[in-house]
């Protein structure tokens, strides 16, 4: 049970602490105790590819979050009304997918660092042409402390514009999306391509340079992540459930079938980069 003494994420990387985790797409309710033994920091719920409703998601957050491991739901689009809805199911952390625009990163700003205000005062805030009080900006921080922002960027338009999107106040962090980054690049998996990788260090330095964390979705070797951490990703979200479950299970029946002489099972395939 998270106790009053346990740091949140949030506070972990304003220390300069990395953080780890990875993603979960199972809502069976042995997972957050399994994941508990294994000293994840928190775990990535995908809400953008994965089918998964509202009451199982919330189920899953509250489960998770009672073990001390922060729950981090994407969106399924840059929508600041689903924002809240993720937050107000016991989600900590909230990524928007394919940000490209200021201003969809200030709409997610203001879901997650200003509720429950809404509206057009909203509005007037984010834009500077209304200034909260003290006592409501006190209100606010209060309300929304453990609150983490984070932009999915994972285009060549974002690229283009990347300066002006991290500059956004309120932002904490940034995922990269190496997939979609990939394709957006015409490399499709091509992750080892120069190109591909003077984006992804583009995206880490300015993202650094900014005081943003910033971490990158890899489904396939530990090697990939120990690379873009001396790099200076700070967030590890490594791989998935069905991923490990699938890589581990090749593994291991290789091994049997290789120790009893039996034939080779199917060639390995590529595990998918969510």
């Amino acid at each position: 049970m998270k106790g009053s003494t346990q740091q949140s994420l949030r506070q972990k990387l304003q220390q300069g602490q990395r953080v780890y985790g990875t993603c979960i797409t199972s809502t069976a309710p042995m997972w957050p105790k399994a994941i508990s033994q294994v000293g994840l920091d928190f775990v990535f719920l995908d809400t953008e590819h994965i089918p998964m409703d509202r009451a199982e998601l919330a189920t899953l957050c509250q489960q998770f979050r009672a073990y001390g491991i922060t729950p981090i739901v994407r969106i399924p689009s840059p929508d600041p009304f689903r924002a809240c809805q993720v937050i107000d199911g016991g989600a900590l952390g909230v990524v928007a997918p394919y940000l490209e625009s200021v201003e969809q990163v200030r709409e997610l700003v203001g879901a997650t660092k200003f509720r429950p205000l809404k509206g057009e005062r909203l509005a007037n805030v984010l834009s500077g042409l209304e200034v909260l009080s003290a006592d409501m900006l006190a209100y606010i921080a209060a309300y929304n402390a453990d609150q983490l922002c984070i932009a999915n960027i994972e285009s060549v338009p974002a690229l283009d514009r990347l300066g002006e999107l991290l500059s956004v106040p309120g932002l904490d962090a940034v995922f990269i999306g190496p997939h979609d980054l990939s394709v957006s690049l015409g490399l499709p998996e091509q992750y080892d391509h120069p190109d591909f990788e003077v984006a992804v260090r583009t995206i880490i330095h300015t993202a650094r340079s900014n005081g943003l964390s910033v971490g990158i979705h890899f489904s396939l070797e530990p090697e990939r992540q120990i690379k873009w951490i001396n790099e200076g990703a700070n967030m590890v979200v490594h791989s998935f459930d069905i991923a490990l479950f699938s890589q581990r299970l090749r593994h291991d029946l290789t091994l049997i079938r290789e120790a009893v002489g039996d034939n080779q099972g199917p060639e390995p395939v590529s595990s998918p980069i969510v």
